[in-house]
């Protein structure tokens, strides 16, 4: 019951995060299903500067790599290399889980990103050759750093720095670990 206080308490701040599609959605649901009220027992402002940490990143990843059966050492590589925002891929290049850095570097909310290839985020100022050098760093399969222009959900653009490790189950490669930072 804790929880789901905890969640409705900080229901006003998720609503004005949404665009406005979602936001209809969300409040037609809630008014459905409105059989209650109760009283505010926090603003829960403490949300508002949460900020993700490599515990909080570790754990997801520790629960994905028990379900995938990977070998990394991922304390090592979060913990030896600086990053913002986190992005798993499995071997088809869609997306299948992003940290909550993802949203504050790019602006699209984790839910928009998942199933999608990360090409999503490029654009016009992209480069072939940067995205040439990306496909063939992939199929060797190990780790690599490069450079890519990519676009915000504003359309903004930024130099992302990729840090990608391929992620591996019985000595093959079955996803790929991308840790990114805004770079000048």
């Amino acid at each position: 019951m804790k929880n789901d206080l905890n969640d409705m308490m900080c229901l006003d701040t998720y609503l004005s995060s949404l665009d406005d599609d979602k936001y209809k959605e969300a409040t037609s649901l809630i008014n459905q299903n409105k059989t209650q009220s109760i009283n505010l027992l926090s603003w829960g402002i403490q949300d508002l500067f949460t900020v993700n940490t490599l515990a909080d990143d570790l754990k997801h990843i520790h629960k994905l790599a028990n379900n995938f059966d990977w070998g990394n050492n991922f304390n090592s590589i979060l913990k030896e290399n600086s990053y913002e925002s986190l992005v798993i891929t499995n071997s088809d290049k869609q997306i299948i889980w992003v940290n909550s850095g993802f949203k504050k570097m790019t602006g699209y909310d984790n839910e928009f990103a998942i199933g999608k290839s990360p090409v999503f985020l490029q654009g016009e100022k992209t480069t072939d050759t940067s995205r040439e050098k990306i496909r063939k760093k992939l199929l060797k399969n190990k780790p690599f750093k490069e450079v890519i222009i990519n676009y915000k959900k504003d359309r903004s653009t930024y130099k992302c720095e990729l840090k990608i490790f391929p992620l591996y189950a019985q000595n093959e490669t079955t996803h790929f670990l991308a840790l990114e930072k805004e770079v000048v």
